[in-house]
């Protein structure tokens, strides 16, 4: 079930600046993050985004997880 989870996860140039967002829409990751960060359930979520299910929600928290388990990030040259 992790990889479909994952699949959900997209990134486009064309979409959100590139950012990761859920399913090709313009749903960025870290919105989502930062909403069940801040308490949210993902019933509440589920209400307040209807056209999201909640497999997407657990494919923000499984990318999430893959993100900080990257060994090394290097700052790039600004």
């Amino acid at each position: 079930m992790g990889q479909e989870l994952i699949d959900r996860i997209t990134i486009d140039t064309e979409i959100c600046h590139g950012k990761p967002c859920i399913r090709g829409l313009r749903y960025p990751v870290e919105n989502m993050l930062e909403l069940l960060a801040s308490g949210m359930t993902i019933e509440e979520l589920l209400t307040d985004y209807p056209d999201l299910e909640k497999e997407d929600f657990l494919a923000c928290l499984e990318y999430a997880a893959k993100v900080v388990q990257i060994k090394s990030i290097y700052k790039t040259a600004s």
